[in-house]
């Protein structure tokens, strides 16, 4: 595996730790453009930047994943822009840093300019007539030395008051990774400010949404992977495995907020399934809809898990260690948290997370494709075998089909016991 730093030895050492401390991997809102990211993040903190003249020596300790001497060698703005990524996303931040070579510069820049547009779309005191044009037009301002954005009440507003820092480094990278990032950066403007105005109504269009918010982010992350030489051009080119794997891990914090995003206001599940099950997304929440609820989320976890063979078939293309860790992690998150929100009333009651020391094994562990297959069949059986027990009548159901096309992938590259245990008995009813 190659380490944060790839001139420092000790940098595996440092990233494993990093791991061993970090947050649990289950605390996003859904509108989130960085979704696998954000699988394991808190929010940015409210410190205001410090000014270039009185850096503190403390600040060192934010980019602690990088050698001191790769530290010493960035420019001031560059280290300001790792500085943001630490404070905007402390667990995935180690894995973006344990990026090979200069894809880890294009990488920590793609974050902060997508968390940036991300920024904008999420804030509710910005008129609609103003943050249209701002979204459609966010791409052009990479190219404008000294556009920024003072105005934002969002507690991320940090990297808007400081984009021309952020601009700076992008407009440093080589043309490749420019080309991607701005492509990516305009995509996805577009199609935030084309569902300001409307629901997500029908699955398609649930589909749609998750390709604008988190598809998109796959696609472009896949392109400086290829665009960097690490990985082949093939997976770059294949656009449709790369969204998969964007829409696997938006759906998964679509489906776990489903509380606080209604509390707040938003409405993310499409209403083409929940319109099955009660009048309003919201009456879900209510003690006496309880059955009809359950049998939406399970609606759409299934619909989520159509997306793992996909997800296998990407991560089994990749050849590079770091660029493996950064894409299998988020992933076996998800496919967690999912058999932790299939059939549990706690998505309409409270927070569903999974246990700090679980994500934590998941993050150590996923290093390899055998390994990351068995741990996407254990959590498949575990989804099955509430199925089994509770929906005996479900086994020709839409969710048998899906899993269906799942195990057998796994089972082809199972050469060894999984490395996840959670001291649980095997369930017998699963084939």
């Amino acid at each position: 595996m190659a380490g944060a730093c790839y001139k420092c030895p000790v940098s595996l050492s440092v990233f494993k730790r990093s791991l061993s401390v970090a947050p649990r991997g289950c605390g996003s809102a859904p509108r989130s453009l960085l979704p696998g990211w954000r699988l394991g993040e808190r929010g940015l903190q409210e410190a205001a930047r410090p000014s270039s003249a009185l850096r503190p020596a403390s600040f060192y300790r934010h980019t602690a994943f990088l050698c001191l001497s790769c530290q010493e060698s960035m420019s001031e703005s560059l280290r300001t822009c790792y500085l943001y990524l630490n404070q905007t996303s402390r667990s995935f931040a180690a894995v973006i840093q344990a990026l090979d070579g200069e894809l880890r510069h294009a990488v920590c820049i793609f974050y902060l300019v997508l968390r940036a547009l991300d920024t904008v779309e999420d804030d509710m005191s910005i008129p609609l007539d103003k943050k249209v044009p701002m979204l459609n037009d966010f791409h052009t301002y990479l190219y404008q030395d000294e556009w920024c954005f003072t105005e934002s009440q969002e507690k991320d507003r940090q990297v808007l008051e400081d984009f021309p820092t952020i601009s700076l480094e992008f407009r440093n990278l080589a043309q490749e990774y420019r080309d991607v990032i701005s492509d990516i950066c305009h995509r996805m403007g577009v199609g935030m400010a084309e569902f300001l105005e409307k629901k997500v109504g029908s699955m398609k269009e649930w589909d749609q949404y998750c390709h604008y918010v988190a598809g998109l982010v796959g696609i472009g992350l896949s392109q400086l992977f290829s665009a960097s030489q690490l990985e082949d051009p093939e997976v770059g080119r294949d656009t449709e495995l790369a969204n998969s794997m964007g829409l696997f891990l938006q759906k998964t914090n679509i489906i776990r907020d489903y509380l606080e995003d209604t509390q707040e206001g938003r409405a993310f599940w499409p209403q083409e399934a929940w319109s099955q099950f009660a009048g309003r997304l919201e009456d879900l929440a209510q003690p006496e809809k309880l059955e009809s609820a359950l049998s939406c989320l399970n609606l759409l976890v299934t619909d989520a898990l159509r997306h793992v063979p996909d997800v296998i078939t990407y991560l089994s293309r990749l050849r590079n260690q770091s660029v493996f860790n950064f894409c299998a992690i988020p992933q076996v998150m998800a496919i967690a948290t999912l058999s932790t929100c299939y059939n549990n009333p706690m998505v309409f009651q409270g927070v569903v997370k999974i246990r700090k020391g679980q994500a934590v094994t998941l993050m150590m562990e996923a290093t390899n494709m055998r390994a990351v297959q068995n741990i996407i069949t254990q959590y498949s059986q575990e989804v099955g075998c509430v199925v089994v027990s509770v929906f005996p009548a479900f086994t020709t159901s839409t969710f048998f089909n899906a899993v269906g096309l799942v195990l057998p992938l796994c089972r082809f590259y199972r050469r060894s016991p999984s490395p996840i245990r959670h001291g649980t008995r095997p369930c017998t009813s699963w084939p």
